[in-house]
This record gives C-alpha cells, sequence and structure tokens, in this order.
C-alpha cells in the first residue's frame, strides 16, 4: 500500500464521491458531507501488544472486541499467523466502510520469520513487539527495510536492540532492521523506554513472560497512546498463577 486509507474511507462513508488509485486520490471541490453516526475501531497497533502477549505467555486464550482490520494497518496480524500464532478472526463486519472483526488469540509455539519490504509499511509501528515475539520464537527472525523505525520517537531500531538484550535475548542491529537470534528464555532487567510508548509496552510484553522483576525506566510515556494500558494488563490474570 502506498499510505493508511483511514480518511478516504470515511469520506466514503459521508457521501463523499473521490478516485482513488496506487499513488494518488481525485475528488470534486463544493461535495456536501453526509451526517453519519461513527463507531470508531479498536487501534490494531493497541491490540498487537495483546496479540503478541497472548501468544507467547503459555496458557494465555485472550478475545479482542472490535478490532480495525484496515488492510494498510493488519500486517502484525499477517506476520504473527505466519510464525504459528493461533489467531481467530471473529465476527467480521463493515463499520463506516472499515473492516472490522473480534479477535481470539491463544498462546502458541512460534518460529521466526523474515519481514520486509511491501508488508513493513502496514507494521511499522509494531515491530518493537514483533521483535519481542520473534525473541523468544524458534529460529532467527530477520527485519529489514525498515529504516523509518530511526526517526520515531526514538530510534525505535536501537531501543528495540536495547531491549532485547537488557531481557537476555540476543540481537544485531542492521542498516535498516534487526536480526533476532530466537529461543531466548527472557530474564527479568531493566529497560530504558527512550522516551517511547511503543518501546514501553513492548517492554512491558517481554516482561509478562521473563523470569524475575522487570523494571522500566519512562513507563510513563505510554499514556501517549494508551492511557489505560498498564491497568489494562494488571487486570489480566497470569494463566501460569
Amino acid at each position: 500500500p502506498d499510505s493508511r486509507d483511514h480518511s478516504e474511507r470515511m469520506l466514503l462513508a459521508m457521501g463523499v464521491h473521490l478516485e482513488q488509485g496506487p499513488g494518488w486520490i481525485r475528488m470534486e471541490s463544493g461535495q456536501l458531507l453526509r451526517a453519519a453516526d461513527v463507531a470508531v475501531p479498536g487501534d490494531i497497533s493497541s491490540a498487537a501488544f495483546w496479540l503478541v502477549a497472548a501468544s507467547i505467555v503459555p496458557g494465555s486464550d485472550l478475545r479482542l472486541l472490535g478490532c480495525g482490520l484496515n488492510p494498510t494497518r493488519d500486517g502484525v496480524l499477517r506476520v504473527l499467523r505466519r510464525m504459528g500464532a493461533q489467531i481467530d478472526v471473529l465476527d467480521a463486519r463493515d463499520v463506516n466502510g472499515e473492516p472490522v472483526a473480534d479477535l481470539r488469540v491463544r498462546s502458541a509455539a512460534l518460529r521466526g520469520v523474515e519481514i520486509g519490504g511491501d508488508e513493513v509499511p502496514t507494521l511499522i509501528d509494531e515491530l518493537p513487539v514483533l521483535a519481542v515475539a520473534a525473541a523468544v520464537a524458534e529460529g532467527p527472525t530477520e527485519i529489514r527495510d525498515a529504516a523509518e523505525l530511526r526517526v520515531k520517537e526514538s530510534d525505535r531500531i536501537r531501543s528495540t536492540l536495547d531491549l532485547l538484550r537488557a531481557l537476555g535475548a540476543s540481537a544485531e542491529e542492521r542498516p535498516d532492521g534487526l536480526r533476532v537470534q530466537g529461543g531466548a528464555r527472557l530474564q527479568g532487567g531493566w529497560i530504558n523506554a527512550a522516551g517511547d510508548h511503543r518501546i514501553a509496552m513492548a517492554g512491558c510484553v517481554a516482561a509478562c513472560l521473563a523470569e524475575g522483576e522487570t523494571q522500566i525506566e519512562g513507563a510513563e510515556a505510554i499514556s501517549v497512546s494508551y492511557p489505560t494500558f498498564l491497568t489494562d494488563l494488571s487486570g489480566l490474570r497470569d494463566p501460569r498463577d
């Protein structure tokens, strides 16, 4: 995909006539918008942390309600399934032109994969938590074509590398990504979130599986995108208890 298309879908749902193709959109000025009730789907980027957590913590069985599955955004779902994740799509429906469904995810033995090319724009924000999944998967995972990670809230290639190594995983930095060795037995440690909400949440997901205590410096950054994340996390019952 050339870009995310949420705005185009919303305009169509509100009666705007537009044409679009690879890399372009065309519409006439002066069109009237039709009032509509709008239901905002659950953000797949936020759901990704639960998808990975439930996939890697043994005994997990979690259902996520009303997740947006826009094809320009759902790369994390496709990659996790390629890794062997047990994710079922339930009650698929259309909401204001956006595909939406409930997701049921259960723990599974994951395997390493290659992530790159055209799928990267569909999961660029989910790569840090996918790297956590890769750390405990069987075999290596290669992440490439993701140099954009260098200019996010932090240098997410470096921040993700530091996170993985802090918890005992083996990974190597690449100019445009990471190679994660896989097969790690994560140990609690100290993580610097580098002021980045996605690194902080990825660290929380890793800590769910790590043995011993994990401390995350800068976890307050989570409030940027998911203010109730820690409350939601603490409300889940650990299936190992």
